[in-house]
């Protein structure tokens, strides 16, 4: 069985169970980030790419979800999907679907599940779901604010705090540099 990352399992689970995919950018992204050598780095960030796509097809963004999702198609290399257990062939006849029903007026969002075709993954990914309390292969609860705009919604104080700092410094250093 191939060694998959816990960052990916994370992802996958809230990809296929929380249905949070804001959680599941910002955990590949915070793992690509860290793990640039990482062979699949591609891979990663067309999958960050799709659950953006999907946040956005949720909020009725079909802008934004139509170019996230075929940026992730352009992405995609088929070696490295395999390597992720994904089944290469069946995500991008998915993707295509979705980008073609995109396309259409009376688009309604459903969920949209990536394929997988290791069944170690899968039961790594559903051990994970049941200890998060989550069901694997649950719908979208699209009466959850909360979740459709967390981007909004979420607490950024860290963020706005971390981002002051950096400001603060870069005011000293410019200080010391020039001798005020």
């Amino acid at each position: 069985m191939p060694n998959y990352t816990e960052a990916y399992i994370q992802y996958l689970v809230h990809f296929h169970a929380e249905r949070d995919y804001f959680e599941c950018h910002e955990v590949m992204e915070e793992y690509w980030k860290e793990h640039p050598e990482d062979p699949c780095s591609e891979a990663c960030v067309g999958l960050i790419q799709v659950a953006v796509s999907l946040y956005h097809q949720r909020r009725g963004n079909w802008a934004g979800a139509v170019k996230m999702l075929a940026s992730s198609l352009q992405r995609f290399k088929d070696e490295q999907l395999e390597q992720l257990g994904i089944d290469a062939a069946e995500f991008r006849l998915r993707l295509q679907s979705r980008l073609r029903e995109l396309d259409n007026a009376d688009f309604v969002y459903t969920d949209l599940d990536i394929p997988l075709k290791d069944e170690a993954l899968t039961g790594l990914c559903r051990d994970a779901a049941a200890q998060a309390q989550a069901e694997w292969g649950q719908s979208s609860n699209l009466n959850d604010t909360y979740l459709i705009h967390k981007h909004t919604l979420r607490d950024r104080s860290g963020v706005v705090a971390e981002r002051e700092l950096q400001k603060q410094r870069r005011i000293e250093r410019r200080a010391t540099r020039d001798g005020v």
